[in-house]
C-alpha cells in the first residue's frame, strides 16, 4: 500500500514538474514571441491626401517586407510632431518644410531625428480655379473679389502650418477687412473647391502639391509678392530619437524612403476614385517592385 502511495505521489510530482517545466517554456516562449509582437510602429500622419497616400505606402511596406505591425494615428499638425518628440509614436513622412511646419521645427527640432526629405518639389499656398480673373494674393483686397467669394477663404484643419500662414498672410495682404479664414478639414475644401468648380463659381482655398486637385481640375496658385508661403517646399521624414537602436531595420527603411510627386499622385488619384488607402498603397508597391526594393535591400523580415 505503501508502496503504491509513493508511486502516485511520484507521477504528482512528475507532473507538476512537467507542468513548470511547460510554463517555463511557454513564458520563455512567451518572451521569444513578445519580440516579435513588440516589431511594432506608430506612424503618425495628418489627414492631408497627400499624407495619407505616403503613410500607407510606407506601412504596407513595413508589413509586407520587413514582418513589422504598424498602427497609424491620425492626428493634427501640432499633435503629429508632439508625439514624435515625446516618443507616443515612432515616425511620420509629412514633415513639411522649410516653411510650413517650421514652427513644430522650431519647438521640437532637438527632441527628433530628421532623415531628410522623402519627396521635393512641392508648395503650398492660396488656390483659384483658373477661370478666376485673378493672378496675386494681392487681388484680394478688391471688394468686388472679396465679395464674390462670401467673404472666406476655406481652410483645412485648425493649427495645420498653411492655415498659420495663412493667417498671417490675412495681415500681410491687408485682408482682415474683407476676407475670414474659414476652419474645416482637407475633404472639405476638396468637396468645397470641386462643388464650386462645377458650377464654375469664385473660391480660393488654402492648396498644396502634390494634391489629386490639380489633376482632376484647372487651377492656378495665387502669387505671393511678399513669400508668406515661401518658395517650394520638400515633405521629410521626422523619427522619435533611439528608433535607430530600438528598430534599426525600420529606420534603415525610413531614411531610404523617397518617392516623387508623380508617384505621390498615383495613389491619391485611386484614393480619390474610391479605393481604399490600403488598397491603393498595396498596388502601388505592387507595381513599383523596382524602386522598392532600392528601400529595403538587404533588410529582411525576422
Amino acid at each position: 500500500m505503501k508502496k503504491q502511495r509513493k508511486s502516485v505521489g511520484r507521477k504528482r510530482w512528475l507532473a507538476t514538474l512537467a507542468l513548470a517545466v511547460f510554463g517555463a517554456v511557454a513564458i520563455a516562449g512567451c518572451s521569444s514571441s513578445g519580440g516579435a509582437q513588440s516589431k511594432t510602429l506608430k506612424l503618425a500622419y495628418v489627414a492631408w491626401d497627400s499624407e495619407i497616400a505616403s503613410t500607407n505606402v510606407v506601412k504596407e511596406v513595413l508589413e509586407s517586407k520587413l514582418g513589422y505591425t504598424v498602427e497609424m494615428m491620425q492626428v493634427d499638425a501640432g499633435p503629429m510632431w508632439t508625439g514624435i518628440a515625446d516618443g507616443s509614436a515612432d515616425a511620420m513622412v509629412a514633415g513639411w518644410l522649410p516653411t510650413t511646419h517650421q514652427s513644430y521645427l522650431e519647438q521640437y527640432g532637438d527632441r527628433v531625428d530628421d532623415l531628410g526629405p522623402n519627396l521635393n518639389g512641392t508648395k503650398t499656398g492660396l488656390v483659384v480655379p483658373s477661370y478666376m480673373d485673378i493672378s496675386s494674393i494681392e487681388d484680394l483686397k478688391d471688394p468686388e473679389v472679396a465679395k464674390s467669394l462670401g467673404g472666406k477663404i476655406i481652410g483645412i484643419e485648425p493649427g495645420a502650418g498653411i492655415m498659420m500662414s495663412t493667417d498671417k498672410a490675412l495681415d500681410e495682404y491687408g485682408l482682415r477687412d474683407h476676407l475670414s479664414l474659414l476652419e474645416s478639414s482637407s475633404a472639405a475644401m476638396a468637396q468645397e473647391l470641386t462643388k464650386a468648380y462645377e458650377e464654375q463659381r469664385p473660391i480660393v482655398v488654402t492648396g498644396w502639391t502634390p494634391h489629386w486637385k490639380f489633376a482632376k481640375m484647372d487651377l492656378k496658385y495665387l502669387e505671393d509678392p511678399k513669400k508668406v508661403y515661401g518658395g517650394d517646399e520638400q515633405i521629410h521624414t521626422i523619427v522619435r530619437q533611439g528608433l535607430k537602436d530600438d528598430h534599426p531595420d525600420a529606420y534603415e527603411l525610413l531614411d531610404r524612403f523617397e518617392w516623387t510627386p508623380d508617384d505621390m499622385a498615383e495613389v491619391m488619384v485611386k484614393i480619390q476614385e474610391g479605393q481604399s488607402p490600403e488598397e491603393a498603397a498595396k498596388e502601388w508597391v505592387a507595381a513599383n517592385e523596382d524602386l522598392v526594393n532600392q528601400w529595403t535591400e538587404g533588410l529582411t523580415a525576422e
